[in-house]
């Protein structure tokens, strides 16, 4: 595997290097051939990823990207079991998930366009990179702004799963306010809002990553294919 990185990054070189000025303008445009490419393995990758995320039920099941309560609230689970059979919560951390799941099936338009803007110098570093280098250059350079696009989806979503309405119950039988307060956590739909938000984006890019390695191992899919175009 590592030879066959080192190949593909050397032809890319190679091809980067031998049309000088054209090669470096063109770096900084989309390139053809890397659409069809390492852009598409990461599309592939991130489709895919949400389309399992947004499935009913799905991070909720998945305890590797489940969304909890924020901070030290996620051990509060005897407590919040309790406020559940008080008709308080109506197991408020369901909701959360729930949310989650629907923003996830709303997202793939705004993970496409950063992946769109993706360069010929990106898919060279990519394509000498291991199993989720595409996901991990996903997350370091659009990250940010992908989680300012996903956070009103996550609210919108908070709002239709009932989930803000049970954050209120809490916090008028003040039992939020006294749980906020013991955990040192913002218990506000703000601070709810912004907690599901990185929970949810970090969930998504651990299923792209996922999704990513299985297109570069597995022949029988288009990862193989698309990584053969960049050769």
């Amino acid at each position: 595997m590592a030879l066959r990185n080192l190949a593909m990054a050397i032809g890319l070189g190679m091809a980067v290097v031998a049309t000088g000025p054209i090669a470096e303008a063109q770096s900084r445009k989309s390139s053809p051939s890397l659409g069809g490419s390492m852009r598409g393995l990461l599309g592939n990758a991130s489709d895919s990823a949400l389309d399992q995320l947004g499935q009913p039920g799905a991070f909720y099941a998945d305890q590797a990207v489940r969304i909890l309560l924020p901070g030290p609230l996620q051990k509060a689970t005897k407590l919040m079991r309790l406020t559940d059979k008080a008709g308080i919560t109506s197991n408020l951390v369901k909701s959360l998930n729930d949310a989650a799941g629907l923003a996830a099936q709303e997202a793939k338009p705004v993970f496409r366009s950063a992946i769109d803007s993706m360069t010929l110098a990106d898919g060279v570093g990519i394509v000498a990179g291991g199993d989720t280098a595409g996901t991990q250059y996903l997350r370091r350079t659009s990250g940010e702004v992908l989680r300012q696009k996903m956070r009103p989806l996550v609210s919108n979503a908070l709002g239709r799963t009932g989930a803000f309405k049970q954050l209120d119950s809490l916090g008028s039988s003040g039992t939020g306010g006294v749980l906020g307060a013991l955990a040192g956590v913002d218990l506000s739909r703000d601070g709810l809002i912004d907690s599901v938000t990185d929970q949810a984006m970090s969930g998504i890019f651990t299923y792209i990553g996922r999704e990513e390695a299985n297109f570069r191992r597995n022949p029988l899919k288009s990862g193989k294919k698309l990584l053969d175009r960049v050769m």
